[in-house]
C-alpha cells in the first residue's frame, strides 16, 4: 500500500493586502513541519502542490528544513488540479447573489462588513463565509463567473488520481493544498455527501497532515488533521 499524505498550507495573510502569502507565523510552521519530518526519517518518493503562492511556499520552506538536516526532497510537481476554491470569486459575484435570496446570510454580510476594520472581524467573517461556501456546496449555483461546486470536486478528484495512478508501489507521496481540497478528498474516501466537504473544510487547521492509504481500487482515510510538528497549541491557526 502506498501513503498520500495531504498539508494544508501554513497560516496566510488574512486581512492583509495579498492573502496569498504565508504569514511569519505560517513560515514558523512550514519549518516547524520539515524539521519534524527531518527527525522522523520519514521521506517522500514525490511531492506535489498547488498553484498558489502559500501553498507553494509551504512546500518550500518544508522542503528546505528537510534538506538543511541532510533529508532528500524531491522537486515539488504544480498540479492546477490541487488549487483551492476562488475565495475572491464567491464573495465578489455569489455572495452579492445568496444575500438577495437570504435574508439571514444579508445580515451576516452587513455584520462582517460592519466589522471589516474591528475587533470582530475574524469571527464575522468565519460566520459569513461558512454560510456562503454551505451555500455553494449544497446548492446549484448558477453565478456564471463562479466555479460550481460538482465542478470543483470533480477537479480534485481527477488530480488525486493523476497523483495515484503513477506506477509503483509502497510509494510515499506528500502534497501541499488548501482545507477546501483536504475536505473534498476526505469526502471522497468517505462516500459522505457534499456538505461535508464543507463541515470538514472549516476544522482543518494550518500545516496540518491528512493521511489516505491508496492502491488500485482503493482510497481510504487513514488520519485526519494531525499536528504532530506543532506541539505548542498557540501554533494552531486556521487560514
Amino acid at each position: 500500500m502506498s501513503v498520500l499524505t495531504l498539508v494544508r498550507h501554513a497560516q496566510a495573510s488574512l486581512f492583509a493586502d495579498n492573502y496569498d502569502e504565508l504569514s511569519p507565523l505560517g513560515r514558523k510552521q512550514a519549518r516547524l513541519l520539515g524539521e519534524f519530518w527531518a527527525r522522523r526519517q520519514i521521506d517522500f518518493d514525490e511531492v506535489y502542490c498547488g498553484p498558489r503562492a502559500r501553498q507553494r511556499q509551504t512546500a518550500e520552506i518544508a522542503g528546505c528544513a528537510c534538506t538543511q538536516a541532510g533529508r532528500a526532497w524531491p522537486e515539488p510537481v504544480v498540479l492546477a488540479e490541487l488549487d483551492e476554491y476562488d475565495l475572491g470569486s464567491l464573495l465578489r459575484n455569489l455572495a452579492p447573489d445568496l444575500s438577495r435570496q437570504d435574508a439571514a446570510f444579508a445580515a451576516s454580510l452587513e455584520n462582517f462588513r460592519r466589522d471589516e476594520n474591528g475587533p470582530g472581524r475574524a469571527r464575522s467573517f468565519w460566520k459569513m463565509f461558512e454560510a456562503l461556501t454551505t451555500h455553494w456546496a449544497t446548492t446549484a449555483c448558477p453565478v456564471a463567473e463562479v466555479e460550481g461546486y460538482p465542478d470543483f470536486r470533480d477537479r480534485v478528484e481527477r488530480g488525486l488520481r493523476l497523483v495515484m495512478a503513477k506506477p509503483g508501489s509502497g510509494r510515499r507521496v506528500a502534497v501541499f493544498t488548501s482545507g477546501g481540497v483536504i475536505g473534498s478528498s476526505v469526502r471522497l474516501a468517505l462516500a459522505a455527501p457534499d456538505r461535508t466537504a464543507m463541515e470538514v473544510n472549516w476544522r482543518v487547521r494550518n500545516c496540518s497532515l491528512t493521511e489516505f492509504i491508496f492502491t488500485t481500487g482503493r482510497f481510504s482515510l487513514d488520519s485526519f488533521n494531525a499536528l504532530p510538528h506543532l506541539e505548542d497549541p498557540v501554533l494552531w491557526t486556521y487560514w
